[in-house]
């Protein structure tokens, strides 16, 4: 899967953008002002880094040799995925689903 497909997704989910906080090099995708996707410019395969629930955490980076701690984020609360196949595209887009879920609900408005 490319950059642009997983960011049609991650912009299709309500209120999502697009933004550059930390410079060119990584896509920030938030909602409201709290981080739920990262994604390394120009790195083949993607890298994309969603929150996701500790103990699932755990899980998904015993079963797939693709996730792994987050990147340059709190190793607990963080993966990073390397989007290579190994995980079918309907698990990729539930994950981005709960990373998403996970700061919509954090958010005070």
């Amino acid at each position: 899967m490319t950059h642009k497909e997983v960011e049609t997704y991650i912009l299709s989910l309500p209120n999502a953008k697009l933004d550059y906080p930390f410079g060119e090099d990584v896509a920030v995708y938030k909602v409201g002002e709290h981080m739920f996707a990262l994604i390394a410019e120009g790195k083949e395969p993607v890298n994309l880094s969603l929150k996701c629930d500790p103990q699932l955490s755990l899980v998904l980076r015993e079963k797939y040799t693709t996730v792994m701690p987050g990147y340059h984020l709190n190793k607990k609360h963080w993966n990073t995925l390397v989007l290579s196949g190994e995980l079918p595209w309907e698990e990729v887009e539930a994950l981005i689903r709960h990373s998403y879920d996970l700061v919509r609900e954090q958010r005070v408005d």
